[in-house]
């Protein structure tokens, strides 16, 4: 993934598109700092770190993007709606609410999961399987409903 950030930063930046080399370089930064903290901690950033940092990108900007459109602030708005395309042409394309569901109901046989107790291993393994192919937030409240919370 750290090779294609390189990759697109450069076509980017032979087009002239000032919107998208600034986004690369805020992806590009914001990876540099998850790895600076995951050497502090011994660790290494994994390409499924770089999914879930690129999905929190989304999510923040969706969230500011609503506050722009709630305050009139269109042009501030644009610009998240924008920043938020480039960066999710780096996700794995999203999962559909059937294929949510059905994951989820596999990954309920898969652990065994009978009662609310169970919730954090069914999302440990949705987890282990499709990052950044699957809205956790949204996910978690579709197990707490399928283990009858």
């Amino acid at each position: 993934m750290r090779a294609q950030f390189t990759d697109m930063l450069k076509t980017a930046m032979k087009a002239g598109d000032r919107r998208r080399v600034d986004t690369i370089r805020l992806i590009t930064a914001t990876l540099k700092d998850r790895d600076i903290e995951a050497r502090g901690q011994g660790k290494e950033v994994s390409n499924d770190d770089i999914l879930a940092m690129l999905q929190k990108m989304v999510k923040s900007r969706q969230e500011s993007m609503d506050i722009y459109d709630k305050n009139g602030r269109p042009e501030l708005a644009q610009q998240e709606r924008e920043e938020i395309a480039i960066i999710s042409e780096f996700l794995p394309k999203q999962m559909d609410e059937a294929a949510v569901e059905a994951a989820i109901k596999e990954a309920i046989a898969e652990t065994g999961a009978a009662a609310m107790k169970d919730m954090g291993k069914v999302v440990a393994v949705l987890k282990a399987k499709y990052t950044g192919q699957m809205d956790f937030a949204k996910a978690s409240g579709v197990v707490k409903k399928a283990l009858g919370g």
